[in-house]
């Protein structure tokens, strides 16, 4: 072979690897390029899973007040390059009387992203801003999709109770820092005879012209930091049986420890309807007499008499309160007018409301009050007139609390009625004897009584009276209220009347004494003879 003929042989092969290594390479790079691809769409997916369109973002209210709405305005807009919302402009949800009177929407958005999301300067700017929204709100819901890229107002459309600015460049999640206040009302129970006196609960009963007594307490909303100021009113209800003896005291409860503040509050009665007010709660922290806080309990605690106009029996004498309150940080007014030193006495006008208070559901508590009626008959069952009687109750201390009497109850004055008892040890006394009668030895009895005492609308349960001593029996009517017993009277043994067999027996008797007398006479002579 010649020698041109191996060179180019050579040349050929070398060609050939040539492309052999440039296929490889060019092959070798596709693959690259595809795993690279790979790599980015898995990254894609861990950090913000399934790309979106540019100003299609979500805004996710979470954990939100059970059937309450919450709307989204749009306050600000601009354009949006790296999560940077440049070259801002008043947003579509702002009039234009509020571009005009809020000034460069510019200078506001720097304003606004200087401050503190919950501050003081925050909550003001959302209270001003609100005045000026228009038409629909961006979004409705507790997934508010398909907005564009701006600062929106988030405001719940039922209560109020709260409003959040939040610059959406991105999908966001809120949490509202809300919580409705509550109150309850409790009474307490107390048996006289023995002197034993229950927690607070949702029922008692008492005697008539008894002191009962009450308590108010009413807790704080989680958001109770983001007022400015806070309005308080206890609008309590008495019924027509119970008079307020105008002692209300008014406690801050913070866990163990309790301190009035009574004259803080304004306290006010008309007709029954009871009022414990306050403009504003805040002032008491200002002025250093308590501490309050979200976890803080207002406690409201007073008396009433129970009076002649008390209903006996299972329907008893309902009360109850509704709490009135400020339910919108943004409308809490100027948190720098209040008074730096505390009150020496109470307010003497009533506080104003917001324009419209939050209103929780009504607590209700019942007193029970009851009577017994006494049936006076002779020993033969029959109505027996001219008695009289007085009933006591045995007190603690071993003294008698005499129970007012009604009038009869019939016009023959043969049956008593003394209402307006509770459970206890009484002593019935007759005061006057049908004349011709013995008079009855004292009975004494018990009242026993329960009724629900923690329960949303509490219950008379059962009545019942037993005596201690003295032959008598009750018949009960729960519904009523009513113990009914007979008091049996005995017409009693008195000296016959002249010409009786009696008068003569004495008369005999009389005889036989005297010659028993002649008799001894003529012995003793015979004797002395």
């Amino acid at each position: 072979m010649s020698h041109s003929c191996i060179l180019t042989i050579a040349f050929e092969a070398h060609t050939h690897v040539i492309k052999n290594k440039k296929r490889r390479y060019i092959h070798n790079m596709k693959k690259l390029k595809f795993i690279l691809a790979a790599i980015v769409a898995v990254v894609s997916t861990f950090v913000g899973g399934t790309v979106k369109a540019a100003d299609n973002y979500t805004i996710t209210i979470n954990n939100p007040v059970s059937g309450h709405t919450y709307e989204a305005y749009q306050i600000f807009k601009g354009d949006l390059n790296d999560s940077t919302l440049s070259n801002i402009q008043w947003g579509s949800n702002i009039s234009e009387t509020g571009k005009t009177t809020l000034g460069a929407a510019t200078a506001k958005a720097e304003e606004l992203s200087k401050v503190a999301n919950n501050s003081t300067a925050a909550r003001n700017f959302a209270t001003e801003v609100s005045k000026y929204l228009e038409g629909n709100p961006a979004g409705t819901g507790t997934t508010i999709t398909g907005l564009t890229a701006g600062y929106y107002l988030i405001k719940d459309k039922d209560d109020a109770t709260s409003a959040y600015i939040l610059e959406v460049v991105k999908n966001v999640t809120v949490t509202p820092k809300v919580g409705t206040p509550t109150v309850q009302k409790k009474v307490k129970d107390t048996n006289d005879t023995t002197g034993v006196t229950t927690d607070w609960q949702d029922s008692a009963d008492y005697d008539i012209n008894d002191d009962v007594p009450f308590q108010l307490t009413a807790t704080l909303p989680a958001n109770y930091d983001s007022y400015n100021s806070y309005y308080l009113n206890f609008e309590d209800e008495l019924s027509s049986g119970l008079t307020y003896n105008n002692d209300a005291k008014v406690y801050v409860v913070n866990g163990t420890e309790r301190k009035e503040v009574t004259n803080y509050f304004f306290a006010g009665s008309d007709n029954g309807k009871l009022s414990f007010a306050i403009q504003d709660l805040k002032q008491i922290s200002i002025n250093g007499t308590a501490t309050i806080n979200k976890d803080s309990k207002i406690v409201v605690e007073y008396s009433a008499k129970l009076n002649s106009n008390a209903v006996i029996g299972s329907q008893g004498n309902p009360n109850s309160v509704i709490l009135k309150y400020s339910n919108n940080p943004n409308h809490s007014g100027d948190g720098n007018q209040k008074p730096t030193t505390p009150p020496t006495t109470p307010p003497t006008t009533p506080p104003t409301p917001p324009e419209t208070p939050g209103k929780t559901p009504k607590d209700t508590v019942i007193v029970f009050t009851y009577k017994t009626v006494v049936n006076k008959v002779d020993q033969n069952g029959a109505a027996l007139k001219g008695a009289e009687f007085k009933l006591f109750k045995k007190m603690q201390d071993g003294s008698l609390k005499e129970i007012a009497t009604e009038a009869p109850i019939t016009s023959d004055t043969t049956s008593f009625g003394f209402k307006g008892l509770d459970d206890g040890d009484y002593i019935l006394k007759e005061t006057k004897t049908p004349a011709g009668y013995n008079t009855i030895k004292d009975i004494t009895f018990t009242v026993t009584a329960e009724h629900d005492v923690l329960a949303d609308q509490p219950k008379l349960t059962n009545l019942s009276g037993v005596a201690a001593s003295g032959q008598i029996t009750f018949t009960t009517d729960k519904d009523a209220g009513s113990l009914t017993t007979q008091v049996e009277n005995k017409k009693g043994s008195i000296l016959p009347s002249t010409g009786s067999i009696g008068t003569t027996v004495l008369y005999v008797a009389g005889s036989v004494l005297v010659v028993a007398a002649g008799i001894l006479l003529v012995t003793k002579k015979r004797m002395k003879n």
